[in-house]
């Protein structure tokens, strides 16, 4: 038989004592550091995180509502414009055509002062070349009267007599035939 005859502490497999007395307090003593130091650190991070993404989904949320109270109050705003804009212009269509109406007014009277004036006018140049027309009518009546009657119609009263009582007969005369001449 064989026996062993190296020491258990010599074994190079085994560790010694001392060494796993060293690993385990080396452990421990990381375990108590990233207990105490680095896993308050991870959870401050962790913790920071998740609130700054649950403050950001509130502000996104936040944000969404805000823009969905501006988008009716836009709609709101815009159905508001148009209704006043169909207002205006319907107060437009119904201002044109008063316009319109006066303006019409306004042109007949301007037509009918026009007519008038005119009648007027036509009536005093008619008057003047009636009187011009008795005068030359007159004169020419007396000539011709003077030498029909072989007498001189010089007296003015009597060839102005003469005159209308001549005229006075072609008026009559004329007035059933040319009725309708003014």
């Amino acid at each position: 038989m064989i026996t062993l005859l190296v020491p258990l502490e010599e074994n190079p497999i085994l560790p010694h004592l001392s060494e796993i007395i060293a690993a385990i307090v080396f452990a421990l003593i990381l375990t108590v550091i990233v207990w105490k130091v680095v896993m308050p650190r991870f959870e401050q991070t962790y913790a920071q995180r998740a609130e700054a993404i649950e403050g950001g989904i509130q502000k996104a949320e936040k944000a969404q509502e805000e823009a969905q109270a501006a988008l009716q109050s836009y709609q709101a705003q815009l159905a508001d414009a148009r209704g006043e804009a169909a207002q205006i212009k319907e107060q437009a269509k119904s201002e044109g055509a008063q316009i319109v109406a006066e303006m019409r007014e306004r042109a007949q009277a301007e037509a009918d002062r026009i007519v008038a004036a005119a009648h007027s006018q036509l009536e005093a140049e008619r008057s003047q070349i009636v009187s011009q027309l008795r005068g030359e009518l007159g004169g020419l009546a007396t000539s011709l009267a003077g030498r029909i009657v072989g007498e001189s119609l010089d007296d003015d009263e009597r060839a102005r007599r003469t005159v209308d009582r001549f005229i006075a007969d072609l008026e009559s005369s004329e007035a059933p035939e040319g009725a309708n001449v003014q």
